[in-house]
């Protein structure tokens, strides 16, 4: 293989980033060296996110950005892998030329082959440091439908702070959602199994995490898809307890009807399981759930906010909805209105619907017009704040466990972190006024005050 130098770029959400790293860690198996500036590479590698129109943008933007240092750099060769290259990869090839190679979001895997010096087209073959001719590679390598599922055994390098690492314990979904593309992008649900996760933890406990983000597109059908007698998330959390080093392990993306109660016991009877739930809702109301095809009702909703309540101590609970997907009525987002005020969740993310070609929703009449779905989520977000403002308000004066970040970006003169309610990138902070501690320390503060979403504590 080569010793090109390798620029990446990740985009989209945490299940991502661990394919990247996954490539990052065949790309310096196979020997080249990663850069942290494109102008530096020879080869560049955009893995791209196609799940919502937002997100499919940028990345068309950042493969023309990076096309460009084809024309005004050193680059030889474009990559482009993952979701979006599984989803249009005709598309691409016609439309930008400069890629060279298009990967699916289930052939990333073989990353390593495609690093290696250019190929003469589909058809030809290059002489490799004198050796024999090697086989062009296609510019198209996309599995009709995913199959591919990272172990321990992969070579894996980090992309983002050690103390926090993400481990996928499953790829791909079943469920038949109306609105979301994920498992015609990610193909069926296939699990890792307990042993292989497990393992996984280990080795990056002993490389400094700290904190484990558990993810998969519904964590809750973990273990579904293998044979009897099947895992369960419950079972995993109770290995994954006895890894050393370790002091969260947070769930992200759990599915409100498939929560049991021995999920429920394992997060309230588990130290190092944070309790912290992020379980997507996506509605309230009962025609909307049918229209969106959840497979659960408003009372299974309320009933499991009400469960994980009162038996988990401070369970702190997250999750998302969407407005203004085809059917919501005004009455039927004025119900939700009534419930994010009433249910006071602790972290609400509101998106708002996008329609994508090859979902059910996306053929549905009643089409709600786009400046009523952002008023809409400008109103769920405003009520959202000040239930969080009031929820953190009740801290002050409390001593939390802060895992240190690192440096403050708004002052160099303070510490940013976060408590176990505060998952990585998608909530808020905890900025240390005092102290000193380095990135991946856990410490106690006591927390001084409260804003929308942040905290203000001093380390004991």
């Amino acid at each position: 293989m080569g010793s090109d130098n390798v620029y990446f770029v990740s985009l989209g959400c945490p299940k991502n980033r661990v394919d990247t790293e996954v490539m990052l860690g065949h790309a310096g198996r196979a020997g080249m060296n990663v850069v942290g500036e494109p102008d530096d590479a020879e080869v560049i590698v955009v893995n791209t996110c196609g799940f919502l129109g937002q997100a499919i943008e940028e990345s068309i933007d950042t493969i023309l950005e990076m096309a460009e240092h084809k024309h005004s750099g050193r680059c030889q060769r474009l990559i482009v892998t993952g979701c979006l290259s599984q989803r249009h990869p005709e598309e691409l090839r016609r439309e930008i030329p400069e890629i060279d190679h298009i990967l699916g979001s289930g052939d990333y895997g073989a990353i390593a082959d495609y690093l290696s010096p250019p190929s003469l087209g589909p058809e030809g073959a290059v002489p490799v440091g004198g050796s024999r001719p090697r086989v062009a590679l296609p510019v198209i390598t996309v599995s009709e439908t995913p199959a591919y599922l990272y172990d321990h055994t992969t070579p894996r390098a980090s992309a983002g702070p050690r103390h926090t690492q993400y481990i996928k314990i499953a790829e791909g979904c079943d469920r038949p959602c109306g609105f979301c593309i994920i498992p015609k992008l990610r193909g069926p649900q296939r699990s890792r199994h307990i042993e292989s996760v497990v393992a996984e933890a280990r080795a990056l406990a002993a490389a400094g995490a700290r904190e484990l983000c558990l993810v998969a597109q519904d964590l809750t059908r973990y273990g579904a898809d293998l044979p009897a007698p099947r895992p369960t998330l419950a079972e995993l959390l109770w290995g994954l307890a006895e890894v050393d080093g370790i002091r969260w392990i947070r769930l992200h993306y759990t599915y409100p009807s498939a929560f049991t109660d021995d999920l429920i016991d394992a997060i309230a009877r588990i130290d190092r399981v944070a309790n912290y739930v992020d379980v997507p809702l996506q509605h309230i109301d009962p025609a909307m759930l049918k229209i969106m095809r959840r497979g659960h009702s408003e009372k299974v909703a309320r009933t499991l906010i009400d469960r994980l309540r009162a038996r988990i101590d401070d369970v702190v609970i997250r999750t998302t909805l969407i407005v203004g997907h085809p059917g919501e009525t005004d009455a039927a987002f004025d119900r939700l209105a009534r419930f994010v005020r009433d249910a006071e969740l602790d972290r609400v993310g509101v998106f708002t619907y996008s329609p994508e070609a090859g979902t059910h929703s996306a053929t549905l009449p009643d089409k709600v017009p786009i400046e009523v779905a952002e008023a809409r989520r400008d109103e769920l977000l405003e009520i959202q704040r000040q239930v969080s403002r009031k929820k953190l308000e009740r801290l002050v004066g409390q001593t939390l466990e802060v895992l240190i970040e690192g440096p403050s970006e708004e002052s160099e003169l303070l510490l940013e972190g976060r408590y176990y309610g505060q998952a990585p990138e998608i909530d808020g902070t905890v900025y240390l006024t005092d102290g000193a501690g380095a990135a991946g320390d856990l410490v106690r503060a006591r927390v001084t005050a409260a804003a929308d979403h942040d905290l203000a504590a001093t380390i004991l």
